[in-house]
């Protein structure tokens, strides 16, 4: 009842410039991530309400190589009906599915993937999460196989696909000496139904008022 999010929401995604003015000259650009360390499983990511963590992310990048011109472009969206893990009920289903692909992988003798740190991550923030997106990953198809053989059966599913996940994430080490706030956290969405974004946008500077 109170799952579906309906209401715009404001975010930031760090790409390159080349990115950025891609997707909003041509909206439907969208690519979404499929990689296997993906942290909400695969989608498009954004940074909720967080610009500055955006830009830190895509100068990371440039630092590794990965891209150029460090950019961030602002997405409008909607979460719609979403696994938010601020949520406790969604957590609880999350190990659920969980204990079913531990047991679905050790049936067929296969070992469960494993969260890994980066060998340079002095925080050892566990930033490969394999196990975590193999997870979400497998909820998502055990759902959706779940949907179809509903529908199959009887013409219609009390289930529903999710539009999008949500989740927030403490990581970079203490903010001060002794904090239990660190420098990193943040709130990250994947966003899986792509119609839940609505447009992008150019982030304008904020004008200072005398």
């Amino acid at each position: 009842m109170y799952n579906k999010r309906p209401n715009l929401m404001l975010g930031f995604h760090g790409c390159d410039e080349s990115v950025r003015n891609e997707l909003v000259k041509n909206p439907n650009s969208v690519k979404k991530s499929q990689e296997i360390f993906d942290w909400l499983g695969n989608g498009f990511y954004i940074w909720e309400n967080n610009y500055e963590r955006a830009l830190k992310w895509a100068e990371d990048k440039k630092q590794r190589g990965s891209l150029t011109s460090p950019s961030v472009v602002g997405v409008v969206y909607q979460l719609d009906h979403c696994l938010d893990f601020t949520d406790s009920a969604f957590i609880d289903i999350l190990s659920i599915y969980y204990n079913l692909m531990k047991d679905d992988l050790l049936s067929i003798g296969k070992e469960l993937p494993q969260n890994k740190n980066l060998a340079h991550d002095k925080h050892k923030d566990l930033i490969l999460r394999e196990l975590d997106c193999a997870v979400i990953e497998y909820l998502h198809q055990k759902m959706g196989e779940k949907i179809k053989e509903d529908i199959s059966l009887k013409k219609y599913s009390e289930l529903k696909h999710f539009d999008s996940t949500r989740g927030v994430f403490t990581e970079g080490g203490p903010a001060f000496d002794g904090a239990g706030i660190q420098t990193k956290n943040h709130i990250q969405i994947c966003i899986r139904n792509l119609n839940c974004i609505k447009g992008f946008f150019i982030p304008r500077k904020e004008i200072k008022f005398p």
